[in-house]
């Protein structure tokens, strides 16, 4: 039998069955908050968390970390859920931080009779200044004397609204001294009135900090394994001190374990900073295909399955390394090869006249929509005397190592005819206008027609008089930069060429598409159609190139 290969995850909880944990124990959870879009790089904790409960037959729940009234919106949490059924997977529950408000709170009161907790009264600045850094000793707050009476008083008057907002917190009382950061005094609870939140609404005018809830929503649902990305590794001494702190006797603890974070070259996965590029108009909402939200991958023409495998491929590390961006268009390029529409688009067109062709004659031809499928499915295309070919196709004079349309030489249109070039006319500038040809009657494509002279070149076409015009959407990097998420000045390196729109013209079977189509504009690229389309106003999006 094949050995199996585990990865760093999997080998943890091996290792905690071997040692007697209960496998009906086991259970994860995806914790996003409902402040945004879900981004690349929450798609590789929703996809190993899922697939380690598949594996372990068990189940991952869905827990909102809603403890931010100001930058919370309900509208995000419909958002995150179909983004997560996108991907192909579905959570056993739905839970939110705030179901367990009345319970932290009682968490907090054991905290500070236990006196490892206390009301400061201080200044966030004062706060601040006293944390000072990692190579200094940090200052105590001279509220750190308070009696357990008075901080149990304050905190009630804290919960009744009894104080503005920013004139006190909860900190939990631990070391002002130790080098970790996170353990200096940590702010458990901070007063927010200016705004209700969407699910509580006035009921809490405290909110717990994300260090404060985390741990504390795994305990209260009994989560085995807590997975996370490494920026979290420095707060896990605090997640196991608040746990120890308020565990009930033989409870199960849930333990914290840390991945590397997703860094994709030129693109940035912060979510911050993807707000700030939404809120300040410099993309066109959270789901623009310049952005590396789900949402925007999606309409740019990502399937769940490019993705998914595109994470697969990566697999899970401790170390912090860059991705590059090719690796995800490899992965989406290989999906669309199988599955995508071929059709025929010409984006800088100039004219062929076929002189010998009948003027009011048009035949319907067959073209392949998928040749890479075994069972073949065609539709029909319309030729005509005048057709369009792509500008750069042609070239008065032939040069070498120019294998196209030159005066004098003969391609192949795809499915249709042999064609030669006698003649052009220009423009007033000079620019050449038209083309003049004649056809080979007798050379239509898939009729056993064979001539000792090769013809090395095929090139892909559009009807004049049944060409539909389209609008195309052409998307370049966002960011000039490879390493964009590691710069301070991040938003001075935006690619301001990394949206660039033309008109193009199509066969006319391109009326059919929906946004579930996807399609491979041969020799050109992979597109699929945009959201804000209309019957007669296509716009497409364009996905990956070819190679």
């Amino acid at each position: 039998m094949k050995k199996e290969n585990l990865n760093f995850l999997e080998k943890i909880i091996e290792k905690d069955l071997k040692s007697g944990f209960p496998k009906n124990k086991l259970l994860f959870r995806f914790p996003p908050e409902p402040n945004g879009y879900l981004h690349i790089g929450h798609a590789k904790s929703i996809f190993f968390n899922f697939k380690l409960a598949e594996k372990y037959k068990t189940s991952v729940i869905l827990r909102f970390d809603d403890t931010n009234p100001i930058e919370e919106k309900k509208k995000f949490i419909e958002y995150i859920k179909n983004d997560i059924l996108w991907l192909g997977f579905k959570w056993k529950k739905e839970t939110y931080a705030s179901n367990y408000f009345n319970k932290l709170y009682f968490f907090a009161k054991i905290l500070i009779k236990k006196g490892k907790a206390y009301v400061d009264d201080q200044t966030q600045e004062q706060i601040q200044e006293q944390k000072k850094n990692p190579f200094e000793k940090g200052m105590e707050s001279p509220s750190r004397k308070r009696s357990i009476k008075e901080n149990l008083f304050l905190f009630e008057k804290m919960k009744n609204g009894d104080f503005n907002d920013g004139e006190c917190v909860l900190r939990a009382k631990i070391d002002m001294k130790s080098p970790n950061m996170n353990l200096r005094d940590p702010i458990m609870y901070r007063i927010i009135k200016k705004k209700n939140h969407f699910k509580t609404k006035k009921n809490w005018c405290i909110y717990p900090t994300y260090d404060w809830t985390h741990g504390q929503s795994d305990y209260i649902e009994q989560i085995s394994h807590s997975f996370c990305s490494f920026e979290f590794e420095n707060h896990k001494p605090l997640y196991k001190w608040f746990l120890k702190n308020i565990k009930k006797k033989n409870s199960l603890i849930p333990k914290q374990y840390e991945f590397s974070r997703l860094n994709l070259n030129y693109n940035i996965l912060s979510k911050r900073k993807l707000q700030i590029l939404v809120k300040q108009k410099i993309v066109n909402g959270w789901d623009d295909p310049r952005m590396p939200t789900l949402a925007g991958l999606r309409r740019r023409g990502y399937t769940p399955k490019s993705i998914n495998n595109f994470i697969k491929k990566i697999g899970l590390s401790k170390r912090e390394n860059n991705i590059d961006i090719s690796l995800l268009e490899f992965s989406i390029r290989k999906h669309l090869k199988k599955i995508s529409y071929r059709v025929m688009v010409v984006i800088n067109p100039i004219l062929l006249i076929i002189e010998n062709y009948p003027d009011d004659k048009v035949e319907w031809l067959n073209s392949e929509n998928f040749p890479n499928q075994l069972k073949k499915n065609y539709r029909k295309i319309p030729f005509s005397k005048k057709i369009y070919i792509e500008n750069e196709d042609f070239l008065e004079k032939k040069k070498t190592n120019f294998f196209r349309f030159s005066l004098g030489e003969e391609i192949r249109l795809k499915n249709a005819y042999i064609l030669k070039a006698n003649n052009i006319s220009r423009n007033l500038d000079g620019s050449i206008k038209q083309i003049y040809c004649t056809y080979d009657k007798k050379s239509l494509s898939k009729t056993g027609f064979t001539r000792k002279k090769k013809i090395k070149c095929t090139l892909h076409w559009v009807s004049k008089i049944h060409a539909i015009k389209i609008k195309i959407n052409i998307y370049d990097n966002l960011f000039l930069e490879k390493k964009s998420e590691q710069l301070k000045n991040y938003l001075d390196k935006i690619n301001k060429n990394s949206l660039k729109t033309t008109i193009a013209y199509a066969e006319p079977s391109i009326r059919k598409a929906t946004i579930y189509n996807k399609f491979q504009f041969q020799r050109i690229g992979y597109f699929c159609l945009d959201k804000l389309s209309k019957k007669k106003k296509l716009i497409f999006n364009k996905t990956v190139s070819l190679t």
